[in-house]
């Protein structure tokens, strides 16, 4: 493990600086409030190696595609949320010598991501200018009460001499993505003003036509005083600046606020953007810093109230849970249906910013847990609102009558990834939408949804895997030929055994719920089959051969599901006996070596038993998970987390604890040297869940909450808070106790190790349990 940051339950600190590390620093120390985001990127002038990113959530580009050569049904663009324009921007000069770390004198430096109250912190000193020292002290937030609102406070302390101090205080829409696929800039410049303190640039997308006012205004304070300080203005193009000289003695602090308001035509008008940029600014300085800082420290404090998970007795669980908390409730609100979740967030350019199956997989349940029940029907409004361009996708790939295959990259619906193992073969996502079709009527009881919404997305998606399954005269079964598995070190295989499991599930579901429908609300029903002009005899007759037919590949000599077939003609080898030297493989072998090989890049068969458990007994799942998890080399961040979920459910709470740690402090201590391209947003969900469902063995069965809890044996205790069907409560795991805490003034129903109990309203229940762990 490498630790580079210190040990602290509430902070992210780097101590001194490192230029090497960055670009990785630039990512875990990100900021971010749902609305928009910002990469840990130093205010003044840095000529080393840094990658600028602020982002703009749900303002995006469509990169004409790039491959190698065309193919069928290829998506014609890829779809990333911009680099968008710069709003951090403060240069700074002692006495005509520019501060820039990779060139200055640092005498000290510290980073801190406060994740209590959601700022980053920067503080150094530095020589410049004929040894001259100064201090700068940076804190910088993006509002979550307001969150077209950043904020940035940057003080500079004269140590030893007296000088003239001169900032130039900027916005620039100059900006370019690294990985833009031609090399262009994707912004143009619409309108630009800067009058004294004030500005605003107004910058438009090529293509998508988004457009985006980034507007300034700042004060100069000495003494807590507002001070009147003298400007010049400088305006290019895509580039609005105020500079001001100051004179400074030693001893003394100047201090600086920059207030920006960041405004797009996704909620407001076009033509108004400037004004209402200007509005934004005037009130942001009227309410000053402080009173700012209030507000937004207040909106951390509500979402810890109802997010947090408290470890006792391991410092580095306790600080990384916390990492992943703050980093997925930055980046997601869930105020708005339109946007979605991206893999890496706020935090670079990797994957475009773009949907995936992660959204349904691993974030809706976190935050079906820890949020209001509209957090969650955004992310599935979300895509019911994405239906017909799905219906559309899979028409491209030849399916009818209305299938839908939902995208596996999208910002729109269309999807728009070009990699054809990946967008053609990975059709396991679309069980993964209605799986969370499922999970969000059980956590929440919104019945509704299901005759709103939910089944028109069922019977499309059902549509789909029965156009997609065909039927093998050899094997007089169903087969899903030619496919990829959550496991992308396989590609083209047939049968996999997730995949057929989702597509037969599925099914059965939707057709469960036709007949619930039909004796419960057959008006919407029949608007229902009119709508997406559907014959439930017609149709669904196929369907039950599907379901009663299905080919599920097995080692009948080891009795487990086989991840798909043929995979038993591998050389099976156990991932230990890779030499760390060749670790990741995605980053030293071939990949036609790694096609070849037996290793797995994540849960697969063990994705299915995770979500379907309740179908298997608990040695069947112990089976398949000593034979898989051996020859898994979790190189994808969604790996661990399920691994050790599934690894508590068996018992093996050691393996649950190693790979808890792995998945929690995958981006923090860097396991597979990518973090410089951006977090993994997404798997920290499953982090998460690995402490609810993996430790405290939360599940929802029957309409009540089961739990079974486990102990990692180097904690004293670990306590989090959850939701079910608007309840909130809270659940402490000692070594020999449980304790539940229900903060909602309705009764709690309840089954702790398999009894059962209800829990008053505002009641709190305490059981004596020796809880089991394994040293």
């Amino acid at each position: 493990m490498n630790s580079f940051y210190k040990k602290d339950v509430w902070q992210i600190i780097e101590d001194g600086f490192h230029p090497e590390m960055n670009r990785k620093s630039e990512s875990i120390f990100s900021i971010g409030n749902g609305y928009m985001g910002q990469r840990a990127n130093s205010e003044e002038h840095y000529s080393g190696d840094s990658l600028q990113g602020s982002y703009i959530a749900g303002v995006y580009y469509p990169d004409k595609t790039r491959v190698g050569w065309w193919k069928n049904g290829y998506p014609e663009y890829f779809a990333k949320v911009l680099n968008a324009p710069n709003w951090i921007g403060i240069d700074i000069s002692v006495n005509g010598k520019a501060v820039d770390l990779a060139t200055s004198e640092i005498i000290s430096f510290s980073r801190i991501l406060n994740m209590k109250e959601g700022y980053l912190e920067r503080s150094f000193r530095v020589t410049v200018s004929g040894n001259k020292t100064i201090e700068i002290n940076s804190r910088r937030f993006v509002s979550m009460a307001e969150p077209d609102l950043g904020i940035i406070r940057y003080i500079v302390k004269s140590i030893d001499f007296e000088g003239t101090l001169d900032f130039t205080v900027y916005i620039d829409g100059d900006v370019k993505n690294e990985d833009s696929n031609y090399g262009e800039k994707f912004w143009i410049e619409v309108s630009k003003e800067i009058n004294g303190n004030n500005g605003v640039l107004v910058t438009r997308t090529l293509k998508t036509d988004f457009y985006v006012a980034t507007g300034m205004c700042f004060e100069f304070l000495k003494d807590n005083r507002e001070i009147v300080i003298k400007t010049e203005n400088i305006a290019r193009e895509k580039y609005i600046a105020s500079t001001v000289s100051l004179d400074i003695r030693k001893g003394e602090e100047v201090v600086l606020n920059k207030y920006v308001s960041v405004l797009s035509s996704l909620n407001n008008t076009k033509e108004k953007l400037t004004g209402d940029t200007k509005a934004r600014l005037k009130e942001a300085r009227t309410k000053g810093y402080a009173a700012l800082f209030i507000g937004h420290k207040k909106e951390w404090e509500r979402i810890w109230a109802t997010s947090d998970v408290v470890i006792e007795g391991d410092i580095l669980a306790q600080q990384a849970i916390r990492f992943n908390i703050f980093h997925l409730n930055q980046t997601y609100t869930g105020k708005d249906e339109r946007l979605n979740i991206g893999p890496k967030g706020f935090t670079g350019e990797k994957y475009g910013g773009s949907t995936y199956w992660d959204t349904e997989a691993f974030d809706l349940p976190f935050f079906l847990k820890t949020a209001d029940r509209e957090v969650g029907k955004n992310l599935l409004l979300y895509r019911y609102k994405h239906l017909e361009k799905s219906i559309a996708n899979a028409e491209k790939l030849g399916f009818k009558n209305g299938a839908a295959l939902y995208p596996m990259v999208t910002m729109n619906g269309e999807e728009c990834h070009n990699e054809w193992e990946i967008t053609f073969e990975e059709i396991h996502r679309n069980g993964a939408i209605a799986f969370a079709i499922f999970n969000y009527i059980r956590h929440t009881g919104d019945d509704e949804y299901m005759a709103d919404y939910g089944l028109e997305v069922l019977i499309g998606i059902s549509r789909f895997w029965s156009q997609r399954a065909t039927f093998s005269e050899n094997l007089k079964k169903y087969v899903i030929l030619g496919v990829t598995g959550p496991n992308e070190y396989e590609n083209n295989v047939n049968n996999n055994w997730y995949t057929n499991s989702l597509a037969v599930w599925t099914l059965s579901y939707t057709i469960k719920n036709i007949r619930i429908l039909e004796r419960e609300n057959p008006d919407k029903l029949s608007a229902l089959y009119i709508k997406a002009n559907f014959s439930f005899s017609d149709e669904t007759a196929r369907w039950q051969e599907i379901i009663k037919y299905m080919h599920f590949p097995v080692d009948s000599s080891r009795d487990i599901f086989l991840q798909q077939d043929g995979f038993l003609d591998k050389e099976l080898k156990p991932a230990s006996s890779i030499p760390s030297a060749e670790r990741p493989i995605n980053q030293h072998w071939s990949w036609d070596r790694i096609l070849r090989s037996c290793f797995i890049k994540q849960a697969d068969v063990l994705q299915g038993l995770y979500l379907f458990e309740d179908q298997f007994d608990t040695e069947t799942i112990k089976r398949n998970y000593d034979f898989y998890e051996p020859m898994t080399v979790h190189e994808s961040s969604l790996s661990a987390c399920i691994h050790s979920i599934v690894a508590s459910r068996i018992g093996n709470i050691e393996k649950a604890y190693e790979l808890y740690l792995h998945t929690a402090r995958l981006d923090l201590d860097d396991y597979n040297n990518e973090v410089s391209e951006g977090l993994h947003i997404t798997s920290m969900a499953g982090t998460w869940l690995a402490i609810v469902e993996g430790f405290g063995g939360m599940r929802i069965k029957d309409g009540k909450i089961l739990l079974n809890p486990l102990i990692p044996v180097n904690w004293l205790s670990y306590s989090f808070h959850a939701r079910f069907r608007g309840l909130l409560f809270e659940v402490k795991v000692t070594k020999d106790s449980v304790s539940i805490n229900n903060i909602s003034e309705k009764p709690l129903d309840l089954v702790i190790s398999g009894k059962e109990y209800q829990v008053e309203g505002s009641g709190k229940l305490i059981l004596n349990l020796k809880i089991d762990f394994f040293s």
